[in-house]
C-alpha cells in the first residue's frame, strides 16, 4: 500500500505547476543622492547654485565625480546581481539618469529608469531605476501634490510606477520624497501632512482594484515612523504593534536602531520602506519582512563627526563648502523573495 502511495505521489508532485518551486531574490534599493545637479542652467527652474560660477562653483569635474559615487554605492549594494529597483531622490532631469545609466561604471547594468517633472522651485524630482530583465514595466503616473492650497510652494511629485515580475504577480511601487523640514517642525509639517494625505488617497485607490496587492512606498519623508504624517495620515504601523492584514500598511524602519540621517548628533529614519500586509505573509508570492529591510551604512559612506562625535554620512556639500563626499544621507535596502 505504501509503496502505491509512494508511486501516486511522485506523480502528483511532476505536474504540479513548476512555481510552487522556485524562488528568486529580488532587491529594493533607495538613496537621497543629495543635490544631483548637472552644471546647465534650467531658465524656469532656481539652479543657479548649481553652476560653475555659483557660490557653490559645482564644475563638470564635480559632476562626473558624483555620477561615478553613485552608481559606487548602487554596486556596493548588489549581491548576486545589481538591485532590481533603485528609488532616487534630489535629481535634476533626465540628462542626470542618462549619465548615472550609460556613462557610469553602471552602464553595464543596462537600468532603465522613469521620473517626474516636478514643478518644485529648484528642479529637483524622484525617479526609479529598473531591470527591465526582472521588472517588466506596466504603467507610471506622476502624482502631484497640490501645495497651493494651503500657501506653500510647490514640492516633489510622487512617483507610481507599475511591473511584473517573474512570477507574473504586478508590484506596485511609489518613490516620494516628503516637504523638508526647513523652518521648523511646526512650520513645515502641514506641507507633509497634505504630501501623505495625497499619497493615502493613490494608495486607497489602488488597494481598491488589486485583489493581491503587492505595494511598496519608498522614499525620503522628511519625517519619522512616528511621525503624524506617516503613522496617522498614511497610516502606516510598526509590525510587531498589531495582526497584519493584506490591505494594511506595514513600516519595516519603524523601531529600528540607527538611521539614514544625522542631525546635531542624532541619527533618525528618514527614508523608509513602507509596505503592504500581503508582502508581509509567508505564503505570498512575493514575500518579505522586517528584518530584510535595513540602513546600508558601508564605511565609505561615513566619516568622523567632528563636532558631536561618532559616525555621520560623508556628504557632497556643508553648507555651501563643497566636502567631496557621497550625501547627507544613507541608502536602505530591502530584500523580497519572489516564488514561481
Amino acid at each position: 500500500m505504501n509503496r502505491y502511495l509512494y508511486i501516486l505521489t511522485g506523480i502528483i508532485v511532476c505536474f504540479l505547476p513548476s512555481r510552487m518551486f522556485a524562488q528568486e531574490a529580488f532587491r529594493v534599493m533607495h538613496y537621497n543622492v543629495e543635490n544631483f545637479f548637472d552644471c546647465r542652467h534650467d531658465s524656469l527652474k532656481h539652479d543657479e547654485e548649481f553652476l560653475p560660477a555659483s557660490v557653490r562653483a559645482w564644475t563638470w569635474k564635480k559632476y562626473h565625480d558624483k555620477l561615478t559615487k553613485i552608481a559606487k554605492v548602487i554596486l556596493a549594494a548588489s549581491g548576486e546581481q545589481v538591485p532590481d529597483l533603485v528609488g532616487l531622490c534630489e535629481v535634476e532631469n533626465t540628462y542626470c539618469l542618462d549619465g548615472l545609466t550609460r556613462y557610469s561604471p553602471l552602464r553595464d547594468a543596462a537600468y532603465r529608469y522613469v521620473m517626474t517633472d516636478s514643478p518644485d522651485e529648484r528642479g529637483i524630482d524622484v525617479a526609479l531605476l529598473y531591470q527591465p530583465a526582472t521588472f517588466r514595466l506596466v504603467g507610471t503616473r506622476c502624482i502631484h501634490v497640490p501645495s497651493s492650497v494651503i500657501g506653500r510652494k510647490p514640492t516633489r511629485d510622487l512617483l507610481h510606477v507599475s511591473g511584473r515580475v517573474v512570477s507574473g504577480d504586478t508590484l506596485d511601487v511609489f518613490v516620494c520624497h516628503f516637504p523638508s523640514r526647513s523652518g521648523g517642525v511646526r512650520l513645515s509639517e502641514p506641507h507633509r501632512l497634505l504630501a501623505a494625505n495625497v499619497l493615502r488617497q493613490a494608495v486607497d485607490s489602488l488597494l481598491s482594484v488589486r485583489q493581491h496587492p503587492y505595494l511598496i512606498i519608498m522614499g525620503d519623508f522628511n519625517d519619522y515612523p512616528s511621525s503624524r504624517s506617516v503613522s496617522e495620515v498614511l497610516g502606516a504601523k510598526k509590525v510587531s504593534d498589531t495582526d497584519v492584514s493584506f490591505s494594511g500598511l506595514y513600516n519595516l524602519m519603524a523601531g529600528k536602531a540607527g538611521g539614514t540621517y544625522r542631525y546635531r548628533g542624532e541619527w533618525g529614519m528618514l527614508d523608509q520602506f513602507i509596505v503592504s500586509g500581503t508582502l508581509l505573509f509567508p505564503s505570498s508570492a512575493l514575500c518579505t519582512d522586517m528584518d530584510k529591510a535595513r540602513p546600508l551604512a558601508f564605511p565609505f559612506l561615513l566619516e568622523e563627526d567632528e563636532q558631536y562625535g561618532g559616525d555621520t554620512p560623508f556628504r557632497t556639500y556643508k553648507g555651501m563648502r563643497y566636502h567631496g563626499g557621497y550625501s547627507d544621507h544613507l541608502p536602505v535596502c530591502l530584500d523580497i523573495t519572489v516564488r514561481y
